[in-house]
């Protein structure tokens, strides 16, 4: 679904602000003497507007003239010197310092490099600066009776506890163990003390900075580096459209983790999801589950009615906070519901694969079936496929295990035989022999069949939607196709092909010919004087219920994919493509209709597409002057890309989340497992991560810090 939003807010993790040396006060007063400058994001500050353009706060001027300082309480900038020498009035040069510098607030953007070199050049500022210099060391030294040598060892210790915690962090592996001297973290440190004799002095007088406190500390900020880095990304987007998507499953101690991901489309039209955090919910209501998504809007939920809910789920709390937030279901899952209502629909399909679950489950609990499975499968074909119950969730991935049976069916029946006459204590021998008597029959291989043809078709479609790039009119185009697909099996001779396949594997491996099941009569008070019907033949049975199967999947995909809310983008997309306005232009603030109404015009007049992905290659295509005259046809594609079409960003992480929560780490609180899954996660951002300015961030939450370590 499309989100288009123009907040300023982006997901941030609990407990993180911009500068951790500042508080709130601090923020929004210019008046106070900061320990440094405050240095936000450069979009987030107030662009000049002029009549003919609008003037932005650059990046690099931050790199460039490190003593500005952002003010949000006045929405200028200042200079950090000067305001400490003014306020304390320790500088002789302060009373001839520019006021626009001390409390007005700098703001003339079109000016800015020529003023910010006058006011460096100054007398005042150059005076404030070296008073500053002196009076901090100064005071510094006199506060702290560590000498600068001392510092230098603990910051080049503190250095060293950062990288540590850092590759423990990108392996996902646990900092503690049993015993906290035998955890990875200690026995890291200790590695790297070998070699290092002035770590292995420090780490003996300094144990507090490798507490447990201190290391969720420093993953915190790991995080929340890695997540402001995101947020900057979305913030240089030429327009603030992202989506985000939810996802929730059970960790190891039963919590509920709702995973969250951010989509949006870069620079390059390219769609991007990136996780950032995992939430624990008390409870999956709709209502608590808005409350965990209430701070930005929601495109792309779980089907269950506790997202659903069209009077109190989720998507409609959320839409009326924001009515431009679409509900989508998830595509990926839709297509899951539609395996599993087609393979339950059916007796013979739902029970052959009940079978293959019955057999895996005994591979699974008897050593003795894998190793005489094993042999007889080497023995005959040099080879072997392992026999694995089935998830009871995911039924779009049981292609596969029908066709590891099918495949090595002999070889399965020889190890039943052999396990069904084994003398062991419990009761894998009788089950073995129930499973062999079933497998014996061949209404379970014309079932495996049957079930092989429909799940091999969702699977495909199951697998293309899982793509990043996917968009939503190619996911409806596919599940289109994948329909037309089943109606063409709907035929006598799609089904013939199937069946005397079945009749064929049966004859060869002598097993018991196919028969339909008894049908008994029923009563004629039910059915009244007329003769009840019972198929003549085999085939004329399983024809009905495999036609039965197709009738339920192409009902299934249509019922699933027709959403009402994707009504609006795929008007949006007809506007890309035939260039005709309708309605649905008004719905989104950040689209001039008279002006794409232009720029399509002239666009199509140029180029020829077909589909959004077409377009998105003309656009990518283009010199920097050309695109920027296509502006709002960019825009427009921008929000149909920007519409996530599965949830599966957010189902990757629970594979991070077994990972990092198992039932050694079933104790481990919610900051710690949520700043450890984010590093874990981004595993190249984190490894990019400057382990000196991680360290200084460190440094600056506590005073005494800064008395141990000093300044970088």
């Amino acid at each position: 679904m499309s989100l288009t939003t123009l907040q300023e807010d982006v997901p941030h993790q609990e407990g993180q602000q911009d500068n951790p040396s500042q508080t709130e006060e601090e923020l929004n007063t210019p008046e106070d003497i900061l320990v440094s400058p405050y240095q936000t994001a450069a979009q987030l500050i107030e662009p000049q507007t002029l009549p003919n353009r609008t003037l932005r706060f650059q990046e690099s001027w931050f790199k460039d003239y490190p003593w500005l300082h952002y003010s949000p309480a006045i929405k200028g900038v200042l200079c950090f010197y000067c305001i400490n020498a003014f306020k304390r009035n320790i500088s002789t040069m302060a009373r001839n310092a520019e006021q626009t510098f001390i409390s007005l607030g700098f703001r003339n953007w079109k000016k800015g490099r020529e003023l910010f070199d006058k006011h460096t050049r100054s007398k005042a500022h150059i005076d404030a600066v070296n008073t500053h210099t002196h009076t901090h060391k100064s005071v510094r030294m006199q506060r702290c009776s560590i000498p600068e040598s001392a510092q230098e060892a603990a910051r080049s210790a503190l250095v060293q506890i950062v990288s540590s915690v850092r590759y423990l962090a990108r392996q996902g592996l646990a900092l503690r163990g049993h015993e906290n001297d035998e955890g990875n973290y200690k026995q890291h440190l200790e590695e790297k003390a070998e070699s290092d004799p002035n770590l292995a002095s420090w780490l003996l007088r300094n144990h507090a900075y490798t507490s447990p406190e201190c290391q969720n500390e420093l993953l915190q900020l790991m995080s929340n580096t890695i997540i402001r880095q995101i947020a900057k990304n979305i913030h240089s987007l030429p327009v603030l459209q992202y989506s985000l998507i939810m996802d929730g499953t059970q960790d190891i101690s039963g919590m509920e983790q709702i995973s969250i991901c951010l989509r949006y489309v870069d620079a390059d039209l390219e769609p991007q999801e990136d996780f950032v955090g995992l939430y624990e919910a008390s409870s999956t209501t709709g209502e608590n589950l808005f409350r965990v998504a209430s701070d930005v809007l929601l495109p792309t939920y779980d089907g269950a009615a506790n997202m659903s809910g069209h009077l109190s789920g989720t998507q409609a709390l959320i839409r009326r906070a924001q009515p431009l937030a679409n509900f989508v279901h998830c595509g990926p899952h839709c297509v899951n519901l539609v395996t599993q209502a087609t393979c339950t629909s059916t007796p013979v399909i739902r029970d052959a694969l009940h079978l293959i679950h019955e057999l895996g489950c005994l591979f699974a609990q008897s050593g003795k079936c894998k190793t005489i499975f094993k042999d007889i499968a080497m023995s005959n074909t040099g080879s072997f496929t392992s026999i694995k119950p089935l998830c009871a969730t995911r039924w779009t991935v049981r292609a596969p295990a029908i066709r590891a049976v099918l495949s090595q069916y002999n070889a399965i029946l020889s190890m039943l035989e052999k396990m069904a006459s084994a003398k062991v204590t419990d009761n894998t021998a009788s089950r073995a022999n129930g499973v062999l008597q079933r497998l014996e029959k061949g209404n379970t291989v014309i079932g495996l069949l049957l079930g092989q043809e429909l799940i091999t078709r969702l699977e495909g479609l199951n697998l293309s939607l899982q793509a990043r790039g996917q968009t939503i009119s190619g996911m409806l185009k596919a599940v289109d196709y994948v329909r037309q697909g089943f109606l063409s099996l709907r035929t006598n001779a799609a089904f013939m092909a199937i069946y005397d396949k079945a009749v064929d594997f049966a004859a060869d491996l002598d097993l018991q010919q196919i028969h339909p099941p008894h049908v008994q009569t029923p009563s004629s008070r039910y059915g009244g004087p007329a003769k009840h019907h019972t198929p003549a033949t085999p085939d004329e049975y399983f024809r009905v219920q495999f036609f039965s199967a197709i009738d339920m999947a192409t009902t299934q995909l249509h019922e699933r994919f027709d959403q009402v809310s994707l009504g609006n983008l795929v008007k949006l997309e007809e506007l890309l493509l035939t260039g005709n306005s309708n309605m649905v232009v008004s719905v989104y603030p950040e689209l001039d209709l008279q002006a794409l109404q232009i720029q399509l015009a002239m666009f199509k007049a140029n180029h020829t597409y077909t589909s959004c992905k077409e377009a998105v290659q003309i656009l990518r295509g283009m010199p920097p002057e050309v695109r920027g005259l296509f502006s709002q046809v960019e825009t427009l594609v921008r929000l149909l890309l920007v519409v996530p079409v599965s949830s599966c960003e957010a189902e990757r992480s629970f594979s991070a989340l077994r990972r990092l929560k198992n039932w050694l780490r079933t104790t481990m609180t919610q900051l710690r497992l949520n700043s450890t899954a984010v590093c874990h996660i981004h595993r190249d951002r984190l490894k990019a991560l400057d382990k000196g300015e991680i360290a200084t961030a460190f440094i600056g939450t506590s005073e005494r810090r800064v008395h141990v370590f000093g300044h970088f």
